[in-house]
């Protein structure tokens, strides 16, 4: 039996960044949030789930309703786009 490999990783198509949240911003929180998604073989985000935790929530939900309006190229394997996770980590430093 042959087994297929992916032949195409997730690749970023339309990622902007996320909004720092203001509050935040003023509290002067940072932090980095893992957020990992479903990519589906359209390209858009399927289910999102919190990877890991920047220890602020304020970032944490900016994070996920970001990446939520991503776009990707899917992954495919062979001629066939694919259903697949990636993680993804959202980074807020107020020096930027």
């Amino acid at each position: 039996m042959a087994v297929s490999t992916v032949s195409r990783k997730v690749e970023y198509l339309y990622n902007p960044p996320p909004d720092y949240p203001p509050r935040a911003r003023r509290l002067g929180l940072e932090g980095e949030v893992l957020v990992r998604t479903r990519v589906l073989p359209n390209g858009e985000c399927g289910e999102l789930v919190l990877g890991q935790s920047s220890g602020y929530a304020l970032l944490d939900q900016a994070a996920l309703e970001a990446v939520r309006t991503w776009r990707f190229r899917p992954a495919r394997r062979g001629d066939e786009e694919i259903v697949s996770w990636v993680e993804i980590p959202v980074r807020f430093r107020l020096d930027r």
